[in-house]
């Protein structure tokens, strides 16, 4: 079943032992006799191997599918299970016999430890000197008032700091004008580390996430004793990840926003308008007069039903304009207070999250 030899009695079930002693018709307990340090089981495996056309594995096969497993499988399977199996899968169809079970988990921890290295050495190639010392920046202890400045393209931002380590790694806060300008001047100082944009091509995007979410849980401290390479990867992944969390945080933040202005203007005048609506006498029972006539003659006409109840064509259609006139008021009203309130307060956010986001049109017209 699994293309293998047991490696104790014991590992085989009992049940299989009794079923196999029926057919070839000795006793069970022969089983536990049998010598599992004798030369007769090496004659014994070694005409079973023959039989099948496989041959016993050697250290030469093990750092093969070592190497095989770090190239192929490692960058798009994290599952130590899964890459066990698929080195038990991949030695059956080359008719060799795996190594024991112990064997293949080191097989395989050898396999990530060594794609790990190499995943991070390629990860460090790719990042100018300039990057790398604004990721190192990000775990630096704070200086104090002299902290370090990074310059793009003429712009001069604070450096980073053990506070801006764990600032990136949080989420933003409640909707307001504070709140998205803090992810704004996030956004901006990640896209300042000017990761390249290739920089994980060629690994699959759960590799990152994995990598993504080991650098969330370490403290500066324990980043800063880590040797480059692997330092510098855990920044990296936790950087490009969260530039693009940052970014749709902040486009679901902008229409928190717009809903919340809106809202709030609409209560605003709600509240104002209310009393208003209220001081035109009769309107609430001349409306439930209308409701009690439709319910008790839902066939019949409206001349017939409705206008007696109203005193007349004339009263509903004055019923009708004023109606029409309170909603074109209403809905004025709302634009006068949303545009008050964005000319007083929400215009600070809109400069920086144009900035910040790069908006495209799919109209090619």
């Amino acid at each position: 079943m699994e293309a293998r030899f047991p490696e104790s009695a014991k590992e085989v079930p009992a049940a299989t032992v009794e079923y196999v002693a029926q057919q070839v018709k000795v006793p069970a307990e022969a089983w536990a006799d049998y010598g599992w340090q004798s030369k007769a089981i090496q004659r014994h495996r070694g005409e079973i191997r023959a039989a099948y056309g496989f041959r016993a594995s050697t250290e030469e096969d093990q750092n093969r599918l070592a190497a095989w497993l770090a190239t192929e499988l490692c960058p798009v399977e994290l599952s130590r299970d899964r890459l066990a199996a698929a080195v038990i899968a991949r030695c059956r169809n080359e008719h060799i016999e795996p190594p024991a079970p112990g064997q293949v988990r080191r097989l395989v921890g050898k396999a990530v430890k060594d794609f790990e290295k190499r995943f991070c050495r390629s990860t460090m190639d790719r990042l100018s000197h300039a990057t790398r010392s604004r990721l190192e920046d990000l775990i630096a202890g704070d200086g104090g008032d002299q902290g370090d400045q990074w310059a793009v393209g003429g712009t001069a931002v604070a450096g980073g700091g053990r506070s801006h380590f764990a600032e990136l790694k949080t989420d933003p806060g409640a909707p307001g004008l504070e709140s998205l300008l803090a992810e704004v001047n996030k956004l901006e100082r990640v896209r300042l580390l000017e990761l390249p944009a290739d920089l994980f091509a060629d690994v699959s995007e759960k590799l990152v996430d994995a990598w993504r979410a080991r650098a969330s849980k370490e403290y500066p401290a324990n980043l800063e004793r880590m040797k480059p390479p692997r330092r510098l990867t855990l920044l990296a992944t936790l950087c490009r990840v969260r530039q693009t969390e940052i970014t749709d945080s902040l486009v679901d933040l902008f229409i928190q926003l717009v809903l919340k202005i809106n809202t709030r203007a609409e209560r605003k005048v709600d509240k104002e308008l209310g009393a208003e609506l209220k001081k035109v006498r009769g309107k609430e029972a001349m409306l439930l007069r209308v409701a009690e006539a439709s319910l008790s003659e839902p066939s019949g006409t409206v001349r017939r039903v409705i206008f007696p109840v109203v005193g007349g064509e004339k009263t509903l259609k004055a019923l009708a304009a004023e109606a029409a006139a309170n909603e074109a008021r209403y809905k004025a009203r709302i634009r006068t207070v949303l545009r008050s309130s964005y000319s007083a307060h929400w215009r600070r956010m809109l400069a920086p999250l144009l900035k910040a986001l790069e908006l495209k049109c799919n109209n090619t017209a």
